[in-house]
C-alpha cells in the first residue's frame, strides 16, 4: 500500500475534486465518519457545510484540510466494506480517528485506490498538527495496514502509478472529451513529475510514446499568441485526433506558465546526468557497432532509448537520447560533438548523408515528416519520439512520493508594493 498526503488550500477543493470525479461516475463516496448522516444521504452542500463550520472554529489556522491517497496493487481485489474498515484504521493510527472526513473510492485508475478529505480542526477549535505527518505517523500506519490486512508491501511496489499508466487506446478516442481527458490525465501524471525536459518539444518526445502532444497552435493563432496550451491525441500516424483538452482545465495545472518553470530548473537538474550517458555510450562504442540497429540495440540493453532523425529520403541527420535511468532527454549535439549524428554514423561505417534502409529501429522511434519536423523549429533543441516497444522500460519509473499536486500546493502571497 502507497499512502500520499497533501495540505489541500481550502477543503472545498478537495471536496471539489472528489465530488466532481462522482459525479463523472469515476469515484464513489463510500463512508462518512463523524456526519449527521450516512454517506449515501449527503448532498454536496452537507458536506461541504459540515466541514466549513468546524473549520471556523479556528480562524486563524492556514491549514486546515487534510487529503489522503491509498494506493493498493492492481493485485488486490479489496470490497468496499474492507477499504471503509482500512480508511478507519489509518485515520485512527495518525490522529485524526475523531475527526470528520469522507473516504472516497476510485475507479479511473488501473489500481484500487480511495481518497479520504478530513478537518484538521478538533470540536474544541485546536488544530491537529500535521508535521511530519506522511514521514512519522503516516508509515507507521501503513505497515501496520499491510501486515494486519495481507497486502503488498510499498517497497515492493515502486512505480506503482507509472506502471499503471498505458499510452492512449486511439481506437477507442472519438470525439468524446470525457474520456479524451481521462487518458490524456493519466499519462501526463506519468510523465510531468519524473522526467528532466528542457523544453516542450523534450516534454513531447516523451508524452509521444504514450499517443499524446501538447500542442501551443498554430503560429499566430489565437492559443499560440495568449501563451495557451492544449493537449491532444495522436494516432499512429502522429496525426491529432479527438477533441483538444485545455491545460488550465486539467487537475494538475500543466500550462504553459507552469510547465516553462520546469524547464528552466530541468537544465539545471539535467546537466549533472551527462556525464553518466556519455559513459554509457563511450562504453558502448568500444564494442564497435557496425550498425545503426546494433548501436540501437545496445542503448537499448542500458536503458537509453535513441531516437533517430531522417528525412523524406532516409538520411539521418539527427540523434537523441531519452536515458531512462536519470529520466532525462539529451540532444547528441548537447551531449557533445562526439555523440551527434555525424559522428556517430560515421564511427560505424555510415556516411552522414547516407540513406539508412530497412532499420529495426521502432517506426514511432523515427521523425521524418516535414509536418513533424516544422513543429521543432519553435525550439534549438533536436527533439525526439521515443518508441513504443520501449513501453515497459519508462513505466518502470519510479514514482515521487513527494510528489504534491500543483492544486494543493499553498500559493504565495504577493509582496505589496510600498505606496509612492
Amino acid at each position: 500500500m502507497v499512502a500520499r498526503i497533501t495540505v489541500p488550500l481550502s477543503v472545498s477543493r478537495a471536496l471539489n475534486y472528489n465530488e466532481q470525479k462522482t459525479e463523472k461516475g469515476q469515484a464513489e463516496c463510500i463512508y462518512a465518519h463523524n456526519f449527521l448522516k450516512e454517506h449515501n444521504k449527503l448532498s454536496f452542500h452537507d458536506k461541504l457545510r459540515h466541514f466549513e463550520y468546524i473549520n471556523a472554529l479556528n480562524k486563524r489556522a492556514t491549514t486546515n484540510t487534510l487529503h489522503v491517497s491509498l494506493n493498493f496493487d492492481p493485485s488486490e481485489k479489496i470490497g468496499t466494506e474492507t477499504l471503509s474498515e482500512i480508511a478507519s484504521f489509518y485515520m485512527q493510527k495518525i490522529g485524526f480517528g475523531d475527526q470528520p472526513y469522507l473516504v472516497y473510492r476510485h475507479n479511473d485508475a488501473g489500481h484500487p485506490h480511495i481518497h479520504i478529505v478530513a478537518t484538521a480542526i478538533k470540536m474544541d477549535g485546536t488544530r491537529i498538527s500535521m508535521h511530519n505527518l506522511g514521514r512519522n505517523e503516516s508509515t507507521k500506519a501503513r505497515k501496520e495496514i499491510e501486515e494486519r490486512y495481507q497486502l503488498v508491501k510499498a517497497e515492493k511496489q515502486e512505480g506503482l502509478k507509472n506502471d499503471l499508466v498505458k499510452p492512449v487506446d486511439v481506437q477507442k478516442i472519438t470525439y468524446g472529451k470525457s474520456i479524451t481527458k481521462r487518458s490524456i490525465t493519466n499519462v501526463l501524471d506519468a510523465v510531468i513529475p519524473h522526467y528532466k525536459y528542457a523544453s516542450l518539444p523534450e516534454l513531447n518526445a516523451i508524452l509521444k510514446l504514450y499517443n499524446v502532444v501538447a500542442d501551443r497552435g498554430a503560429e499566430g493563432g489565437l492559443i499560440h499568441k495568449t501563451g495557451g496550451l492544449v493537449f491532444r491525441v495522436l494516432d499512429k500516424e502522429g496525426n491529432k485526433i479527438g477533441v483538444p483538452i485545455k491545460a488550465s482545465s486539467i487537475y494538475s495545472k500543466p500550462t504553459l506558465k507552469n510547465l516553462q518553470q520546469k524547464f528552466e530548473q530541468n537544465v539545471i537538474d539535467k546537466e549533472q546526468h551527462k556525464k553518466f550517458l556519455k559513459t554509457s555510450i563511450d562504453w558502448i562504442m568500444l564494442k564497435s557497432p557496425r550498425t545503426l540497429d546494433d548501436f540501437y540495440n545496445a542503448l537499448r540493453k542500458e536503458k537509453i532509448s535513441l531516437v533517430v532523425r531522417q528525412n523524406e529520403d532516409g538520411i539521418v541527420y539527427g540523434l537523441t537520447y531519452v536515458d531512462h535511468k536519470t529520466k532525462c532527454v539529451f540532444n547528441g549535439s548537447e551531449i557533445g560533438k562526439d555523440y551527434s549524428a555525424k559522428a556517430i554514423l560515421e564511427k560505424i561505417g555510415h556516411s552522414s548523408k547516407e540513406q539508412i534502409k530497412n532499420l529495426s529501429v521502432p517506426e514511432q522511434n523515427i521523425i521524418k515528416s516535414k509536418k513533424q519536423r516544422a513543429t521543432l523549429k519553435e525550439d534549438h533543441r533536436e527533439v525526439q519520439k521515443v518508441g513504443g516497444n520501449l513501453i515497459d522500460e519508462l513505466m518502470r519509473a519510479n514514482a515521487d512520493p513527494n510528489y504534491i499536486p500543483r492544486e494543493f500546493k499553498k500559493k504565495k502571497r504577493k509582496k505589496r508594493k510600498p505606496n509612492t
